[in-house]
């Protein structure tokens, strides 16, 4: 864990944060879904990358129609952190949501940090 128990991360001004679990809720290397606004957000945490080690995507797959993006298996792809997804195991960017295999699919993914032991999410 960070020792300081503080990520952060930069968001434009205008991002308000907003709770969704604690760090504790968190499991390393794996993702873990929340309720935030009328979405599932799947939160994935990986403590020991260097630089940023908390991603927020969105959990819907829009190949199946299914919400299992947060069971995915996270890993890496020439240089991109990805998660896949568990049914048709396309890839999807953590940082920015877009899908190796098919260009046209892209998940939304939220600003996260981590604030005295809170997982906070920006929404705008």
């Amino acid at each position: 864990m960070n020792p300081s128990n503080t990520l952060r991360v930069e968001a434009p001004a205008s991002v308000v944060w907003q709770s969704v679990c604690s760090q504790q809720d968190l499991v390393n290397d794996s993702g873990v879904v929340v309720w935030l606004d009328g979405a599932q957000v799947a939160l994935f945490y990986l403590p020991g990358m260097e630089g940023k080690q908390l991603y927020a995507i969105d959990n819907h797959d829009p190949q199946s129609g299914a919400n299992v993006i947060g069971r995915g298996l996270v890993g890496s792809i020439k240089g991109d952190l990805v998660v896949a997804s568990p049914i048709y195991k396309q890839h999807f960017r953590l940082e920015d949501g877009s899908c190796l295999e098919y260009p046209q699919q892209r998940l939304r993914v939220w600003p996260v940090r981590l604030n005295e032991g809170l997982v906070e999410v920006g929404v705008a």
